[in-house]
């Protein structure tokens, strides 16, 4: 089965995320919010396509896009067609 939400990997602390998911929760976009540090395996998903950090927001988008720590208008361009 296809992926259909965003898979949204961050921190709880990391005021980058909290505006990730603001902006998601105020625009009705739905996704899955995972905690890298609650989640090894996630931490080591993130690792792997941030060039072996722990960058945080990642955004992982049903078509197999990603954006690591993404501007403000690099997210809103790519969910204007989500």
């Amino acid at each position: 089965m296809a992926e259909t939400k965003i898979k949204l990997y961050g921190t709880t602390w990391c005021g980058g995320t909290r505006s990730v998911r603001q902006y998601l929760d105020m625009n009705n976009i739905e996704y899955e919010w995972i905690d890298i540090d609650q989640d090894e395996a996630a931490a080591e998903y993130v690792k792997s396509v941030a060039n072996g950090y722990r960058s945080v927001p990642t955004l992982v988008f049903p078509d197999g896009s990603v954006l690591v720590e993404p501007s403000t208008y690099d997210l809103k361009e790519k969910t204007k067609a989500a």
